[in-house]
């Protein structure tokens, strides 16, 4: 698939990725994400379970449900005041037509990206990794993403970030591939 021989070697070491249309599930991903952020895969795991486990159906409850349960019940989980309020938020804009899936699923990524970021604990840096996580978009790469520009600047020996966009750009229309590589690239520290 890639002409960069650095990525032709990963290829052949891992896997292709399998990515898959998860739009049906993006309020859940975009509060998964949220109850993620500076956490340990662990600890967020445990906090994102807790957090279903308040509801009880033991499903991933609806934006209403979020809406309708109290704070502390919520931070209960786990969850700092900023996120009980960024993941109220995120369902607030599900349930306030802000976010309509339909219409995110058909427009651009730079369209998504803006409609993500005006929810209120969602960055461009988030809005990145629904687009290639959640959305199955081909074509994304994150330069705030620090194990990205770690493992350019370990398997390239770019620091610069004007640089490591200028490279990314090489790999278009395949830079979630690449991503997806390079991250993988990150897992055998020798």
């Amino acid at each position: 698939m890639f002409k960069d021989p650095i990525l032709q070697s990963l290829e052949k070491k891992y896997p292709a990725p399998h990515f898959e249309d998860r739009s049906k599930f993006l309020m859940r991903e975009l509060i998964e994400s949220v109850v993620s952020q500076q956490l340990s895969i662990k600890a967020s795991d445990t906090i994102f379970a807790r957090f279903v486990g308040l509801f009880k159906s033991g499903e991933f409850p609806t934006a209403e449900m979020i809406l309708q349960m109290d704070d502390e019940t919520i931070r209960s989980a786990g969850l700092s005041y900023a996120k009980v309020k960024y993941v109220k938020s995120i369902a607030n804009a599900f349930v306030s037509d802000l976010i309509d899936v339909e219409k995110i699923r058909k427009q651009f990524d730079e369209e998504v990206i803006e409609e993500l970021t005006q929810i209120k604990g969602i960055g461009r840096w988030t809005a990145e990794m629904i687009l290639i996580s959640t959305l199955k978009r081909p074509d994304v790469f994150s330069i705030g993403d620090l194990g990205l520009r770690n493992a350019i600047t370990k398997l390239y020996g770019i620091t610069d970030r004007k640089e490591m966009l200028k490279l990314s750009e090489t790999w278009s229309p395949h830079r979630s591939t690449a991503c997806w590589y390079l991250w993988r690239s990150l897992e055998n520290k020798k």
